[in-house]
């Protein structure tokens, strides 16, 4: 008779406690699906946040779609593609990329890789896209930009630098940048030109130098340029492209206030200082 009592004293524990959990149980499923979701949103936020630029696919000729919309965007910031922005590889896309890719030391083959999208990422960080490539022209513009007329592109260049001039730089300023900038390194990649740009910007926004450009450019002993007359050449259209590429915030050097070349340095005073990088012939240093 115990052992009856004792099984169903038992049975009774099992019953209640199943009909306990049933009763806990919804409570618990429920707290799991809110809190679900936002941990879902989170993980998605970083998901976009980590998202690269471009698609990892290699962009060649005869590609169309987001990444060429994207591509045709930063190269027209640039001033390397003047074509629509139509997200179709064609011909005059192809022309753009391999002129860009010649300006930046890379081999001029026409196809987008990791190594050309990198540095045309880090050139355009201030681009942004007006459309996308099913809607490439969402407010009646060109990639954000109005339509170019003769009368435009007769306008002074030093003008057109002007526009991204934050510093309050005249245009004579802006000029006399360019002509340092080609008298001292033309022949360099695109991307050594910017920095030979930004370190004469630095220098002008350092306490340690003159507080103007002509000021640090004429600073004596400062630039070979000066020194030998190149500095009188009329600059081309690469050295007025790297000056606003400077004034747009895109310094290569690092933040550097001096470079050189060791192939031609004499000044055994500049190999003492900080080495930063080396871009193209030049080794830019604190």
């Amino acid at each position: 008779m115990k052992k009856v009592k004792i099984w169903i004293t038992i049975g009774l524990t099992v019953v209640l406690s199943g009909a306990m959990f049933a009763e806990l149980q919804p409570w618990s499923e429920h707290t799991r699906v809110t809190a679900s979701p936002q941990l879902t949103n989170a993980d998605e936020q970083l998901d976009q946040d980590s998202v690269p630029t471009f698609g990892t696919v290699l962009l060649k000729y005869g590609a169309s779609g987001q990444d060429i919309y994207e591509l045709q965007g930063r190269l027209k910031h640039l001033g390397f593609y003047s074509g629509k922005i139509d997200s179709q590889f064609g011909a005059t896309t192809l022309k753009a990329v391999k002129w860009f890719q010649s300006e930046f030391g890379i081999k001029a083959d026409g196809s987008v890789g990791p190594k050309t999208k990198l540095k045309l990422y880090n050139a355009t960080k201030n681009w942004k896209p007006a459309g996308t490539a099913a809607n490439p022209n969402p407010s009646g513009s060109n990639s954000g930009t109005k339509p170019s007329t003769d009368k435009d592109k007769d306008k002074d260049k030093n003008s057109q630098m002007s526009s991204s001039n934050t510093m309050g730089l005249s245009e004579n300023d802006l000029k006399i940048m360019a002509n340092a900038v080609y008298g001292e390194s033309r022949g360099e990649p695109f991307e050594g030109q910017v920095a030979v740009a930004a370190v004469i910007l630095n220098r002008v926004k350092s306490p340690s130098f003159p507080n103007t450009t002509s000021g640090v450019i004429f600073q004596p002993g400062a630039f070979t340029a000066v020194a030998d007359g190149q500095i009188w050449l009329e600059p081309n259209d690469v050295a007025r492209k790297a000056v606003q590429q400077a004034l747009n915030g895109w310094d290569p050097s690092g933040g550097c206030l001096y470079y050189f070349n060791p192939k031609t340095a004499t000044s055994k005073w500049i190999w003492s200082r900080p080495q930063v990088k080396t871009i193209g012939q030049h080794i830019f240093c604190m």
